[in-house]
């Protein structure tokens, strides 16, 4: 990634808060294998501010889509808030093996990890978890291809909730090597993209609202569950 194609990710700008679309395959912080990271390029987006923009919020490595950065501290702590609180509204795109028979429903699933090992992050379902609730609407069906294009709303923030809750019900968002049926090495890419991210900051103004494009690896897909341009 060069710093010419983050500034072309740039889907919003005020005073507080950016909002960027994060190209799938790339982690927003440093992990233990190493490698490029999101944090890497952010200096690209000061735009005159003595500090970088940081993220306000989790975006998994291989999940594309509306990513919000705070542009200084204050406007951090407004954004975690707001996160923290549940009044960001956020909805992806995915497409699963299978799908629903109804149109519309929502998973109400409690979570827990795997492991009791702090370096894991798979998830299961679990009655002692901590709650955790998805929304979904179906957007579109390829039945040739046997797969669904499902808006998800996240209404808690667990991790890994959307991937594990589909998984759950018997139709994993295609591309996932972990809850679903992809190789580890060579498979299409997760196809989950964060869509739209609506942000309640300003008290006197309308939410500010952000739609990510779809991105390249799921177009296809998306076309043959009748997705049109866009």
């Amino acid at each position: 990634m060069i710093v010419d194609d983050i500034l072309s990710r740039l889907l919003y700008r005020d005073a507080l808060v950016l909002v960027i679309d994060k190209p799938a395959g790339l982690p927003v912080h440093p992990g233990p294998k190493g490698g490029e990271t999101l944090t890497q390029h952010l200096d690209a987006l000061r735009f005159g501010l003595p500090r970088r923009p940081e993220a306000a919020h989790r975006l998994d490595r291989d999940t594309s889509g509306c990513l919000a950065l705070g542009r200084h501290a204050k406007a951090l702590a407004r954004l975690n808030a707001l996160f923290a609180r549940g009044q960001a509204e956020k909805t992806y795109w995915a497409l699963v093996e299978g799908g629903p028979s109804e149109e519309t429903g929502e998973i109400d699933l409690p979570l827990m990890r795997r492991s009791d090992d702090p370096r894991s992050w798979w998830m299961k379902t679990d009655p002692a978890g901590d709650p955790s609730l998805t929304r979904w609407r179906v957007m579109g069906r390829d039945p040739a291809a046997g797969r669904t294009w499902l808006a998800l709303t996240p209404v808690t923030g667990r991790t890994h909730q959307l991937r594990v809750h589909c998984a759950a019900m018997g139709w994993p968002i295609l591309g996932d090597p972990i809850y679903g049926s992809a190789p580890r090495q060579g498979g299409p890419g997760l196809q989950l993209h964060a869509r739209a991210l609506a942000l309640p900051l300003y008290p006197k103004k309308p939410a500010i609202t952000v739609e990510a494009p779809a991105p390249g690896h799921m177009r296809e897909g998306l076309r043959g569950c009748g997705m049109g341009e866009g």
